[in-house]
């Protein structure tokens, strides 16, 4: 009876072991791949962060022409006889640039558009994932973001273009880009 309780346990271990070993080799990834993942997420992060910084440096830059003018008025009204420290309110209130619903997908498709990107089947890449994030939204989905074109994504192109009247031939580059984020400017 002990033996049979030690054959019984060994092989719930031995069992137990061989799950934990194909689990390990089947979810294990490259060195390649992981640092791929981790250098986006890096960039990501950073991306995120330099947006902010580029918000706030406007608001500050708008503040600062703001003042400017205001001095300068100020300036001329003092030279056109009025009584000085009178201050009075600019004539024109700069324009605020207008922030999109999708703005930091805009911000990303300008970059791509004025970088002169071409992408198309089996390019890869963060670009990539950036056209697959507008076609989520373009199409109402929310397919995987791999960063690979595939020929699912090519499809999806192909059916945007048609729609926007341009050229249908699955690949973009900067004219595409650019009718995109007209489109997201309209959302």
């Amino acid at each position: 009876m002990d033996n049979f309780k030690f054959t019984l346990f060994s092989i719930f271990i031995l069992a137990l072991l061989g799950l934990s070993g194909y689990w390990a080799f089947s979810t294990i990834e490259s060195g390649s791949t992981h640092v791929d993942s981790q250098k986006q997420k890096e960039l990501e992060q950073q991306n995120e962060e330099l947006t902010k910084e580029l918000a706030q440096a406007k608001t500050d830059y708008n503040l600062l022409k703001a003042e400017k003018e205001a001095e300068t008025q100020n300036e001329q009204n003092v030279s056109a006889g009025t009584t000085p420290g009178t201050t009075t309110t600019p004539t024109s209130i700069p324009a605020k640039t207008p922030a999109y619903k999708y703005q930091s997908l805009i911000d990303d498709l300008q970059k791509l558009a004025d970088g002169k990107t071409y992408l198309k089947n089996k390019s890869q890449g963060i670009a990539v994932g950036t056209l697959q994030k507008f076609l989520n939204i373009y199409n109402n989905t929310s397919t995987k973001v791999d960063n690979d074109y595939g020929v699912s994504v090519a499809t999806a192109v192909k059916a945007f273009q048609k729609a926007q009247g341009l050229t249908q031939d699955g690949e973009v580059g900067p004219g595409t880009f650019l009718k995109m984020i007209s489109w997201l400017k309209t959302q």
